[in-house]
């Protein structure tokens, strides 16, 4: 029986510690939440997510109450001291639950604890419904920093509206802290050519969300890049002269080139005065003493204007000193810093000089990825965070095995090394085409390995375990079949990307896109040595796409899987209830047909594949493709506003529409 009830429902993060009994328990059609004093929930923001769940799942009203001349038969309390052994609890956020047929008890050792056990409670109720299972639950986080990066910058800035959803999401999986990553989408004072037109964020929204999320036990940190990735400041009129290659400011924008060219010229004076003034008015909304301040991918550094700086004192000495100087400034303002730590990782002589109060941020997002990095900053005795990814970025379809093989490894290298927590991070590089629904499996593994990393959870089980829990899915097959859909994806977005940007808008090969791909970044050098002259874009195109001949014959049968992917979740989809996911699904999905068939007709104007050899399956005509990109380009803008300000949408369409008229061009 209790086996028997166990596979009906699921929780996430699973429980350290649980014991299912053999009977059931009815909640009251008229029932009551208790919730203590202690507890110091302003709002009765735990109450209120219970009732909610309780009338959405049974159709009744629940009343509210605190204090012990109420009953309740859902009790929230907070400990009066913790007996549990270090290994089920005894840490910030632990709890235990309780359920029999004298009611329904949530203890926690503090309020997060509380916030934890209610979040357990509302996965029962939202698959139970008013008859939930006997048991007995003592669960304890492994890692105290549980925590979500979002890029809000390179493409979508969230509304509002969705960001305080997503934070109650991540309330519901236990994640206690959320970072927004932000680089010229914010609405400081004086740098209006910055962010206008990007739809930026202002001050009152982050003042309204800092209190949401606070409400909900999360804390939002401030991030704002104050170093690298610094694309769109250093190309306007006014910043330009403090990038190291002002020279380049009025190139045509490049989503690659964003990705590679954005670092401050250190050795101005200016450019710490810049950093400066972002930190300083950025703080201020925030009630987090932790700042992170980014730092990351300075890859210009040292090779322009800060060159003969560079070459005095070293490139190392140069990045130290700068993110000291920015570390020392917001200690001194009572603030924690973080900062990423690729480039101390790639010289570690700069890992000495961190001060005591500094957090890495560890990044490392390969699926294979091995603990040499995270046991090279524990050796060093300097304090980390270790952070995968959900692998969603450059892409339609998440890539949902990459991020369960990354962010499972992450975790468990993180608790071995004593990493403080774990930051699964949610990127957007090339416009951010993808949609942030997709991230939620990603998001999810992340929520299961910062609680437990040592459980012995197989992916396709975590699978069928999202299917239920979050998208209410009876057959436990809706994440898998995402999955399968997302294996399909031969031409991506990421390959459109960089076949469209290697003409530099003017008629020649951008030899900057062209040295990050690397079947061309060799030959380039080779070219120029052969005839003296840089290949033209139809020569570097041709070898891209020969690159891909043995990967675009896969495009036929890749896009049949994937029609019958899209087959078969329809009728899941249908049950589920929630529109929203159903139709970013299947837009995805029907964008990724669209661009196997691009590349597969890109593959045969380049002479990859012989039109005789195409065997069962051919591309519509090049005409005809263009006119179905135009129309899913505007059913998938549609879904974009669903989630998303303007802010960048504009590019990923023009990016689309360059495509549709490359396929009219090479149909003459």
């Amino acid at each position: 029986m209790a086996s028997e009830n166990i596979r009906k429902w699921a929780i996430i993060p699973e429980p350290n510690s649980m014991t299912v009994g053999e009977g059931t328990v009815l909640l009251p059609y008229a029932g009551r939440v208790n919730e203590s004093i202690a507890i110091d929930d302003g709002d009765f923001l735990l109450a209120h997510q219970l009732v909610a769940d309780i009338r959405s799942a049974t159709g009744t009203d629940w009343d509210i109450a605190m204090g012990d001349m109420w009953s309740g038969f859902i009790r929230l309390r907070i400990a009066d001291s913790w007996d549990f052994d270090s290994q089920d609890g005894g840490t910030a956020g632990a709890y235990t639950l309780t359920i029999n047929t004298d009611g329904i008890t949530i203890t926690g050792c503090d309020f997060e604890g509380v916030r934890n056990g209610v979040q357990t409670l509302r996965q029962l109720i939202r698959q139970n419904g008013a008859v939930l299972p006997e048991l007995q639950i003592a669960d304890a986080p492994a890692c105290q920093i549980r925590g979500y990066y979002l890029d809000a910058t390179r493409g979508r800035v969230p509304t509002l509206a969705w960001l305080k959803q997503w934070a109650d999401k991540l309330c519901l999986y236990k994640y206690n802290q959320l970072q927004l990553y932000i680089e010229h989408t914010f609405a400081f004072d004086g740098m209006s050519e910055t962010w206008r037109g990007s739809s930026p964020l202002t001050p009152a929204d982050t003042l309204e969300f800092d209190q949401y999320c606070a409400n909900l036990g999360i804390e939002l940190v401030p991030s704002v890049s104050t170093f690298g990735h610094q694309y769109v400041a250093m190309r306007t009129q006014e910043l330009r002269e403090l990038g190291e290659f002002p020279e380049d400011a009025d190139r045509p924008f490049s989503f690659i080139e964003r990705m590679r060219h954005h670092t401050l010229n250190v050795a101005d004076d200016r450019a710490f005065a810049f950093s400066a003034q972002l930190v300083d008015s950025y703080l201020q909304l925030f009630r987090s003493k932790r700042f992170n301040i980014c730092a990351d991918e300075t890859f210009d550094l040292g090779k322009g204007k800060s060159k003969q700086e560079a070459q005095r004192v070293g490139v190392a000495a140069l990045y130290a000193t700068y993110v000291g100087k920015l570390c020392e400034h917001l200690s001194k303002q009572g603030r924690e810093p973080m900062f990423w730590g690729d480039i101390a990782i790639e010289m570690p002589e700069i890992l000495e000089t961190l001060p005591n109060n500094v957090t890495l941020l560890n990044w490392q997002y390969e699926p294979e990825a091995t603990d040499e990095k995270i046991q090279l900053v524990a050796q060093a005795g300097a304090k980390q965070i270790v952070c995968p990814a959900v692998w969603g970025w450059n892409a339609l379809l998440p890539r949902i095995d990459d991020a369960w093989n990354n962010i499972a490894r992450i975790a468990r290298y993180g608790i071995d090394c004593g990493a403080e927590g774990m930051l699964v991070t949610d990127w957007g590089d090339f416009g951010h085409v993808n949609d942030p629904r997709m991230a939620v499996p990603g998001m999810i593994f992340g929520a299961q390995y910062a609680w437990n990393p040592a459980g012995d959870t197989a992916e396709n089980d975590l699978l069928e375990r999202i299917s239920r829990v979050e998208y209410g899915d009876c057959s436990a097959r809706f994440v898998a079949l995402l999955r399968n859909a997302s294996a399909q994806a031969v031409f991506t977005w990421r390959e459109l990307v960089e076949y469209l940007e290697l003409d530099d808008g003017t008629g020649n090969c951008n030899t900057d896109v062209a040295q990050t791909i690397p079947c061309l970044a060799d030959r380039l050098a080779d070219h120029l040595s052969d005839c003296g002259n840089a290949m033209t874009v139809r020569e570097a195109r041709n070898r891209m796409m020969r690159n891909m001949a043995t990967t675009i014959e896969r495009i036929p049968q890749a896009n049949r899987a994937l029609q019958q992917c899209m087959v078969d979740i329809a009728p899941i989809a249908a049950h589920m209830g929630n529109p929203g996911i159903t139709a970013a699904v299947r837009i995805a999905m029907e964008g990724q047909l669209l661009l196997n068939r691009v590349g597969f007709a890109l593959a045969e104007a380049h002479d990859v594949r012989d039109a005789h050899d195409a065997g069962d399956w051919r591309p519509s005509d090049y005409r005809a493709l263009a006119r179905e990109l135009e129309c899913w380009c505007e059913a998938y803008a549609k879904e974009w506003n669903a989630t998303s300000q303007p802010s960048e949408l504009h590019r990923i369409q023009e990016t689309v529409w360059k495509a549709a008229d490359e396929l009219r061009r090479i149909s003459k």
